[in-house]
């Protein structure tokens, strides 16, 4: 192309020069240039444009990231906060055992007051627990769910169905959802 322009503008000696040639000459290179500095101009808008979307999607991954991150640390605040009293609860139940073991035994008429005592405080106990969310598994004389119960023993017990929980030996507590101690039972044959 540029050859070409180089003939052209070599004008013969013999010949006149035309202003007619020389206008349409210099307009035809300023055409050639607007349409280089088009397709410049061009593929810079493209380039920055795929540079904006780019950067529109980096945002919305980096939202979307973020929003993520939010729920799941909300989610685990949730969750440590509903089950924030779970490892002294399991490590209270053995005492809820010996304080039920204490109130079953037969005391005299001067140790009555020992044991109101003692009741009192199993009362209360068993009430912070319970505003915490811990609760007694109630199975007795129910069908025995292998979600909360241990089964331990196997007894024939007339006048009672197969599989219901005939005796329980150790009680079981849930913690709001989740089982702290299953029960163990006693079932029917």
């Amino acid at each position: 192309m540029a050859e070409e322009k180089k003939k052209k503008k070599e004008i013969p000696e013999n010949e006149e020069i035309k202003e007619e040639d020389v206008k349409e000459e210099v307009a035809e290179e300023a055409a050639e240039e607007e349409i280089v500095e088009d397709i410049n101009e061009e593929s810079e808008t493209d380039k920055l444009l795929k540079q904006i979307d780019k950067l529109k999607n980096d945002y919305a991954r980096a939202y979307a990231d973020t929003e993520n991150l939010k729920k799941r640390l909300t989610a685990e605040a949730e969750m440590t906060r509903k089950y924030r009293i779970q490892s002294f609860a399991k490590e209270i139940l053995p005492v809820i055992d010996n304080l039920e073991r204490a109130l079953a035994t037969e005391v005299h008429e001067s140790d009555e007051s020992f044991k109101k005592g003692i009741e009192m405080t199993y009362n209360q106990l068993i009430a912070a627990l319970k505003n915490e969310g811990v609760e007694e598994i109630e199975c007795l004389n129910k069908p025995f769910d292998p979600n909360l119960e241990q089964a331990i023993m196997q007894e024939k017990k007339e006048d009672t169905e197969s599989g219901i929980v005939i005796e329980i030996l150790q009680k079981g507590y849930v913690l709001k959802d989740r089982i702290l101690r299953p029960a163990m039972v006693k079932i029917s044959e």
